[in-house]
């Protein structure tokens, strides 16, 4: 999104995906920023999703900018940019989505929204049971590194495996807005939240503080989730217990 300094109306949906992110930004202050854009563009994720078309945006951006940069209008649905930038929303578009999905569905006694790494798990189960939940092991992703069982919970995961820049294969788009550089300190982290959208959010969070860090987010809020480091090691919260948490190595 690149309409500076005028208040552009916006859809109902837009505009909520867009205040998620900015709220989640400010209760992260700014370790979660939705205008990452135009430094995931740099690296070279800019291609439309469905033809592959890269996408410019021809900004030619020379101070920094952030979500603080963005000004809401709850009222009128409006969005207002104090600068030039490019709003990315990928760490909670597909949760937004998922939630959608999963309310249309509500209905019904148990179901399965499945978007990949990105999943709700409502009600039960075919056998009346928890759904039982797999992460894949970030350096063998055919293989199940832990299992959780849920109810009427999303569970999120971020991984630096799942997409690499295809002009420096050392980027990948998970950044941190404070050094516009890729994360290493993690290599997988997932979140379980009663929303994808926030699990989303979160799952993302936590990957950028790593495992000391974001564990402690996470806890700090009520939020339970996994870190893997590079090693292979895993840092949970306290709690996840809870989900009958196991390891699969």
């Amino acid at each position: 999104m690149n309409h500076a300094r005028v208040p552009v109306v916006v859809s109902d949906i837009l505009f909520e995906t867009i205040r998620f992110a900015y709220e989640v930004a400010k209760l992260t202050k700014g370790v979660f920023d939705p205008t990452v854009g135009f430094t995931l563009e740099s690296y070279g994720f800019n291609r439309h999703y469905l033809t592959r078309n890269k996408i410019e945006s021809n900004l030619d951006l020379t101070t920094p900018v952030s979500y603080k940069d963005i000004v809401l209008n709850n009222e009128y649905k409006t969005v207002l940019l104090k600068k030039p930038l490019i709003i990315d929303l990928g760490a909670v578009a597909k949760g937004f989505a998922i939630d959608l999905a999963a309310k249309a569905l509500s209905q019904f006694e148990g179901y399965l929204v499945d978007a990949g790494e990105d999943i709700y798990a409502g009600g039960l189960n075919e056998d009346d049971e928890l759904w039982n939940i797999g992460i894949r092991n970030p350096l063998n992703t055919d293989h199940i590194i832990h299992t959780l069982k849920v109810s009427n919970m999303a569970v999120c995961t971020s991984g630096n495996y799942e997409r690499v820049s295809p002009k420096d294969e050392n980027k990948q788009h998970l950044i941190n807005p404070y050094t516009g550089k890729t994360a290493k300190d993690s290599i997988s982290s997932t979140v379980l939240a009663p929303f994808a959208m926030m699990a989303d959010a979160f799952s993302t969070v936590a990957f950028i503080l790593g495992k000391e860090d974001g564990i402690k987010l996470l806890e700090d809020h009520g939020i339970n989730g996994i870190i893997i480091t590079p090693s292979l090691s895993s840092y949970t919260t306290k709690e996840m217990e809870d989900y009958h948490y196991d390891e699969n190595k």
